[in-house]
């Protein structure tokens, strides 16, 4: 065999074992039928508590509440918010909810430092402290995942960015050039740490979205910061199943590689997905779809917010410029103006050759170990979004799409799954059976 005749075969047998993986996915199917639905408006959910006797703990973040709903989603009660009229204020920022023992629940407050333990009951048991205080801002965020694996607490690890709130200060001096910009990293550490002990072991590594920085000057000495942003990046993304496993799923060959509760590590096999190529014309095809989902929602627009940084929204950037003419800013920035942080996106060329199975943010555990993956669709889908569903061995068991205008928040005992159902600026939340 030629070399021309070996290298059709190598690139045919590739074209045929794509085609057989994809046809070895499972058919889509739809979710149950939607069984309770709250009368409460809701704000920004990013996850529910589900106990054993069917009521649901709610961390509205944006009001700065968390509620418990009845099994029947149509009374609830305050357990925190941002006043004092339930005698637990929620805290000057979000915090977050993570399953804790039992029926238990912890809720995390970045800014105290501190961890509400909330009984089956919804009454504050105990407080007690974060037990690593340079890592309450990862531990409590409400986008965060950090979860409780029967061993500690599992979450990703934060930037750490200065000292100023965790933001990114720039500073330019008179008669200095250009700022220093920060070099973003692409991966970070999935941290556990012992709740007794508050020793801290790396459970594994994540690849997140990298964000660039870009920074000009004009001829007056004035300075824009633009966010270079990828809207397509490859991730990976991981969950703890109820067994006190990690997945870690990973994003650039589809497959997972587990933490098992002993400790041992594992690797499953790739997982059948239509991996789709784009082409020059697809990226910019791409982008500008971005570009004017953007300009119609903002930074709210669906799966945005997701690559911007597992979940998180943008860069919080503060600039000083001092030693121009008028004092700090110069004479050309008006007395109390902010100046700007745009956010602009990479050029279509860096976006990758082909399109990722996911985004960050999409995966969640269900009750029963199975991992759910939302995946980012390669062709046109009528409904909603279509979510894998991977067992315990890391096989492709499931395909579940769910109603349009929707997001899996949680799961619930006897197959039940919550979803976000999100009108405008408000949402209600809505069980259904996953069967």
């Amino acid at each position: 065999m030629n070399r021309r005749t070996s290298g059709g075969a190598i690139i045919l047998v590739a074209a045929v074992s794509t085609i057989v993986s994809a046809q070895q996915r499972p058919p889509i199917r739809q979710l149950g039928a939607v069984t309770a639905k709250s009368a409460e408006n809701l704000t920004n959910v990013p996850s529910v508590r589900a106990l054993s006797n069917g009521s649901i703990l709610v961390n509205d973040m944006a009001s700065r509440r968390v509620l418990m709903f009845d099994p029947q989603l149509s009374k609830f009660s305050v357990l925190a918010d941002s006043t004092s009229a339930t005698g637990n204020a929620y805290g000057g920022r979000m915090g977050a909810l993570i399953a804790y023992r039992g029926d238990s629940t912890i809720f995390a407050d970045p800014v105290s430092v501190s961890m509400l333990i909330i009984d089956p009951a919804g009454k504050i048991a105990r407080v007690v402290a974060i037990p690593r205080a340079e890592d309450a801002m990862a531990i409590g965020s409400p986008i965060g995942s950090a979860a409780f694996d029967g061993k500690g607490l599992v979450y990703r690890m934060g930037f750490r960015m200065g000292a100023q709130g965790g933001r990114q200060v720039i500073t330019r001096g008179g008669a200095g050039g250009m700022p220093p910009i920060p070099d973003m990293p692409d991966s970070t550490f999935i941290l556990r740490v012992d709740l007794a002990t508050r020793k801290l072991d790396t459970a594994g590594v994540v690849r997140i979205p990298k964000i660039k920085f870009d920074v000009k000057t004009d001829d007056r000495g004035g300075m824009n910061i633009s966010s270079l942003i990828n809207p397509l990046p490859v991730v990976d993304e991981w969950a703890v199943t109820p067994d006190g496993a990690i997945a870690f799923i990973r994003g650039r060959d589809y497959h997972v590689d587990w933490v098992n509760p002993d400790g041992t590590r594992t690797t499953s096999p790739k997982i059948p997905f239509d991996w789709q190529r784009l082409t020059d014309e697809d990226k910019i095809a791409f982008i500008d779809s971005v570009k004017a989902v953007r300009e119609r929602q903002g930074m709210t627009a669906p799966n945005l917010l997701g690559a911007l940084g597992g979940g998180g929204g943008t860069p919080n950037i503060q600039i000083n410029i001092g030693g121009g003419p008028g004092g700090p800013g110069g004479a050309n920035r008006a007395a109390g103006a902010a100046p700007q942080a745009q956010l602009n996106f990479i050029p279509a060329n860096e976006l990758p050759d082909y399109k990722p199975p996911f985004f960050a943010g999409s995966v969640r555990a269900d009750n029963d170990g199975n991992v759910w993956v939302r995946t980012i669709p390669t062709s046109a889908i009528a409904g909603g979004p279509v979510y894998d569903v991977i067992n315990r061995k890391g096989e492709l068991v499931d395909r579940v799409q769910i109603p349009a205008g929707r997001t899996i928040i949680g799961f619930g005992p006897g197959g039940a799954v919550y979803l976000l159902n999100r009108d405008g600026a408000t949402a209600t939340l809505e069980r259904a059976s996953i069967r």
